[in-house]
C-alpha cells in the first residue's frame, strides 16, 4: 500500500464497441480521478461525453510517448492525485501501452488497481466455442525475421493444444490465414470483426472454407481464435 500523501493508478478498462458495456465502477472512477491518461485524447473526449464526464484533465500516454510522459505522470501521483489510465478501447495494457507505467508504480509503492471490463480476447474466446482452457494471445503478429520464428515456434508445437488467439489488420487478413494454413494445417479458424458494434460478424470454419469466402474489402477491427490441435482430431465436443 501507498503512503496516505501519494496519489493511486487506476487502470480503467472501456467499452470495445458498443457504450452499454461501460461499467457503473469504471464511470465512478473516471467521474472521481482529476487527471486521465488516453492513449488517443480525441477518442477519449468522445467517450468522456457520451457518458456525461466533463472538464477533466486529459494527458495523451502512447507508444510514443510513454517513456517521455513518465516522469510527468508519477510526479502528479506523488503530489497525491489519483490518475486513471485508459486505452482506445477494452482493456488497458493488453497490446497497449502501459505495463511499464504499471511497474514504476510497482517499484515505488504506488497503489495501483484495476476496473476490469471489456476485452476483444477473452469476448473471441468465448464466443467461438472452441475450448478456451489454453490459449496464446500473440497481439499484432510480428514481421520479417519475428514472424518467422513466431511460426516456427507454433509448427514446432511449442505451444501445445492451446488456441491461438490475435489481432490482424484487414488489408493483411488473407494473407496471415495463408500463412496459418501453410504452417499448421487446414484447422478450425474462428474470425470476430467488429465485436459488439452495429456491423459485428462472426465467421467460424475450416481456414480454407474461410479463406475462399473471405471478401476482398474488409473495414474494422478483427480478432481472429485458431483452434488447438485437439480440435482437429476431435470435433466431438
Amino acid at each position: 500500500m501507498s503512503g496516505t500523501s501519494k496519489g493511486k493508478l487506476w487502470i480503467v478498462s472501456t467499452p470495445i464497441g458498443n457504450l452499454e458495456d461501460m461499467t457503473l465502477r469504471a464511470i465512478r472512477i473516471l467521474k472521481e480521478v482529476p487527471i486521465i491518461l488516453a492513449e488517443d485524447t480525441r477518442r477519449t473526449s468522445t467517450l468522456l461525453k457520451k457518458i456525461g464526464i466533463e472538464g477533466k484533465k486529459l494527458i495523451s500516454f502512447n507508444a510514443q510517448n510513454q517513456n517521455r510522459r513518465l516522469p510527468q505522470i508519477l510526479s502528479h501521483i506523488n503530489a497525491g492525485q489519483n490518475i486513471a489510465l485508459v486505452s482506445d478501447a477494452g482493456t488497458p495494457v493488453i497490446s497497449d501501452p502501459g505495463s511499464k507505467l504499471i511497474s514504476e508504480c510497482h517499484k515505488f509503492k504506488i497503489e495501483t488497481d484495476i476496473v476490469p471490463g471489456p476485452s476483444a480476447v477473452t469476448s473471441a474466446v468465448a464466443i467461438s466455442g472452441f475450448p478456451g482452457t489454453h490459449f496464446v494471445f500473440l497481439g499484432f503478429l510480428p514481421r520479417g525475421k519475428n514472424r518467422r520464428r513466431l511460426f516456427r515456434k507454433i509448427a514446432e508445437g511449442l505451444y501445445g493444444e492451446a488456441l491461438m488467439v490475435f489481432f490482424e489488420s484487414p488489408q493483411r487478413i488473407k494473407q496471415s490465414l495463408k500463412e496459418w494454413l501453410e504452417i499448421v494445417g487446414d484447422r478450425e479458424c474462428f474470425i470476430a470483426r467488429e465485436l459488439t458494434k452495429i456491423h459485428q460478424e462472426l465467421i467460424r470454419g475450416p481456414i480454407s472454407e474461410i479463406l475462399k469466402n473471405l471478401p476482398e474489402q474488409l473495414k474494422g477491427e478483427i480478432t481472429v481464435v485458431i483452434s488447438g490441435n485437439s480440435l482437429k482430431k476431435d470435433n466431438s465436443y
